[in-house]
């Protein structure tokens, strides 16, 4: 799939790492994507963020996911390479400056479509605003 495939075929988005503070991307990027897609935030250290229910994890969202939103550090991404396989998730996408060879390859083999190195909400600008 291509990035616009992805964006047009996407409804609902987990996003790993949402803060609740406004300065930091994770929360810029979800308010933005909010306006377009179902958003929940997966950050085990929040109840609520933006007024939606937080999750602790992956596993523990009562929807079905389309997109794993990942705004972690790369080294932290292995971590969430199995539940977003268990999930069923379609993409999994690293945000810009993450990226991790060995977990897109693993997605990858699961049928999981990988974005590295990306943002979603100036890729969503560009493609389809």
């Amino acid at each position: 799939m291509d990035l616009r495939e992805i964006l047009e075929r996407t409804r609902t988005i987990a996003i790993i790492g949402m803060s609740d503070n406004p300065d930091k991307a994770s929360h810029e990027v979800a308010l933005y994507l909010m306006n377009y897609y179902d958003v929940i935030p997966v950050n085990p250290n929040h109840e609520q963020i933006l007024g939606l229910k937080c999750y602790p994890d992956l596993a523990s969202i009562p929807v079905h996911v389309d997109l794993v939103d990942v705004f972690q550090r790369s080294e932290n991404v292995p971590q969430f390479v199995q539940p977003a396989i268990d999930i069923g998730a379609r993409v999994f996408w690293m945000q810009l400056g993450i990226r991790h060879a060995v977990a897109a390859r693993q997605l990858q083999a699961a049928g999981i479509a990988v974005v590295e190195d990306k943002c979603t909400k100036l890729e969503h600008a560009r493609l389809l605003a």
